[in-house]
């Protein structure tokens, strides 16, 4: 045993956040710390590395213990990503048995990411590290420590095995509630009964002759009988009202959004970038920047930090030369300032503001984000930071738009928030661009990737899975990817011409052009 807590009270200015009869930490343990944003994650991780005095209980440490902090100190002329090394390896050069990390992977790009991942998977010692990186999760831990409810939960393998036992308890929930359902149905109609039986006891039963009903006295029997009936309903109410009562599991309601101009678009090309210059002052972030955005893709532009991915976007949105965008395109856009909240009105409010939508599937869309019942008039100053991101992509998911284009959506998201932001965006039927560096967020929703690599766009027509093994593949794959590309470009451009101006050369060159592709997509 490395560290033992006992009576544990994790509280914040006399909230409490997190109520530990026992918790112990052995060798080998590869902790993850998951929760809801505000749940107590940092705070415990403080007390069990010392940095905090609990009020109440007992911490037991038995070995050498390091502190990794959230929050980084700015170093001049470093990066966020070079800041985050450079404690990361200070960390692990202090060779401690016990290492506590709290969201080492946070604001890095993905080669960051698995640099920090090699060094937690060489690490010799023990480690709780706090992280909204699932695929992150998955790869170091072999536990899963969930916080919920002010409890603490335990359990073995990695997030994805955490994952599959909670979709069990689910599941077992779901067949709870039948079950009593089922019992619940059960007394009430057998109640019905004796009650319709007790009011036809005032009758005289179908098989007494009148001249028994006299000698037996009518009124006494009926009485009698009706009265042992109703005894009998009574003791099924007893045992209906004792019945121990399941709540209903929550069930997420599907979304059926019409979106505008929807049908226009249908097979369409959405965005077209032909040689969009991606010169920044003195410096190139890309170069003949080409690729094109069919309707209902979902595209998930991603690449290192500082590589152009959201000067993209703005060159996207500001149509900038070489841009053409649908006029059946209607943008919906998110990014971090969060500007487009209104604070002093209400959740509901801000969300109804430039949404076609009835109020009814607004609701609906809220609590899948976790704003339930009467939360949704809270107003927006009163709002953590993750329910504020929560709040604006839920205005930009209904508003007048029919393509969504989203700048880090899951920063500051929990995970809890995360996957259902997930949920949400595949059901989507618009098309959308996003930039994230969530690897297991990209895995789940995106259809196409365009990644921003030694100053060129290479776009892929397929998932994310499928595009690292494309990468495993020769050179001349990737050459092909991008000839298709090109072609599918020019073929868009001389289609344009021969509507407007057709000529014998141009029909030649589009038959060469589509018998290339075919040559290409074979």
């Amino acid at each position: 045993m490395l560290l033992e807590a006992n009576n544990l009270i994790v509280s914040i200015q006399g909230r409490t956040l997190i109520e530990i009869e026992e918790l112990e930490i052995h060798e080998g343990e590869r902790i993850g710390l998951i929760g809801k944003n505000g749940s107590g994650k940092t705070t415990l991780l403080r007390m069990l590395a010392s940095e905090k005095i609990p009020e109440e209980g007992e911490i037991h440490g038995y070995t050498s213990i390091d502190f990794l902090p959230q929050l980084k100190e700015q170093i001049a002329d470093k990066s966020g990503g070079e800041v985050t090394q450079q404690y990361i390896q200070d960390a692990f050069a202090t060779q401690a048995e016990l290492l506590f990390a709290d969201e080492p992977t946070t604001h890095l790009d993905t080669a960051h990411i698995e640099w920090v991942e090699k060094h937690f998977l060489h690490w010799q010692g023990a480690f709780i590290v706090v992280s909204h990186d699932r695929a992150f999760l998955d790869r170091v831990c072999n536990q899963i420590w969930e916080i919920n409810d002010q409890k603490l939960r335990v359990f073995n393998g990695n997030y994805q095995n955490y994952r599959e036992q909670k979709e069990i308890e689910q599941r077992e929930r779901e067949a709870e509630y039948e079950k009593y359902q089922e019992k619940r149905q059960q007394l009430t109609k057998a109640i019905e009964q004796k009650e319709v039986r007790a009011q036809r006891a005032t009758k005289k039963p179908q098989r007494v002759s009148n001249s028994e009903a006299g000698s037996i006295g009518a009124k006494p029997y009926f009485a009698k009988k009706q009265k042992k009936l109703r005894q009998t309903a009574k003791s099924l109410e007893t045992r209906l009202d004792k019945l121990e009562k399941v709540e209903k599991p929550f069930e997420e309601k599907p979304l059926r959004m019409e979106l505008p101009q929807q049908e226009k678009l249908s097979g369409k090309t959405l965005i077209q970038a032909n040689h969009v210059d991606g010169t920044i002052g003195q410096r190139t972030l890309w170069q003949n920047g080409t690729f094109q955005v069919k309707a209902g893709m979902k595209l998930a532009i991603i690449g290192d930090n500082g590589s152009g991915k959201t000067t993209l976007l703005r060159k996207l949105l500001s149509r900038e030369e070489g841009v053409q965008v649908s006029s059946a395109c209607q943008i919906g856009y998110f990014k971090q300032d969060l500007s487009l909240l209104e604070t002093d009105r209400s959740i509901l409010a801000n969300v109804q503001e430039d949404s076609v939508h009835e109020e009814t599937l607004i609701r609906t869309v809220l609590a899948r984000l976790h704003f339930y019942g009467d939360q949704v008039h809270k107003k927006v100053e009163v709002l953590s930071g993750g329910e504020r991101v929560k709040v604006s992509l839920a205005k930009i998911l209904l508003g007048n738009s029919n393509t969504l284009i989203l700048d880090e959506p899951t920063n500051f998201l929990d995970i809890e928030a995360m996957e259902a932001l997930e949920k949400l965006l595949i059901e989507y039927e618009g098309s959308l661009l996003f930039v994230s560096h969530d690897r297991r967020f990209v895995e789940r929703i995106a259809t196409a990737i365009l990644e921003i690599k030694n100053e060129h766009l290479h776009f892929f027509a397929g998932d994310y899975p499928a595009y690292l093994e494309h990468q495993q593949q020769p050179d001349e794959s990737n050459d092909d990817q991008e000839d298709l590309l090109l072609i599918e470009t020019r073929i868009t451009e001389v289609l344009s011409k021969l509507s407007l101006d057709p000529s014998p050369e141009l029909e030649e060159e589009f038959q060469q052009l589509v018998k290339r592709k075919r040559e290409l997509t074979d």
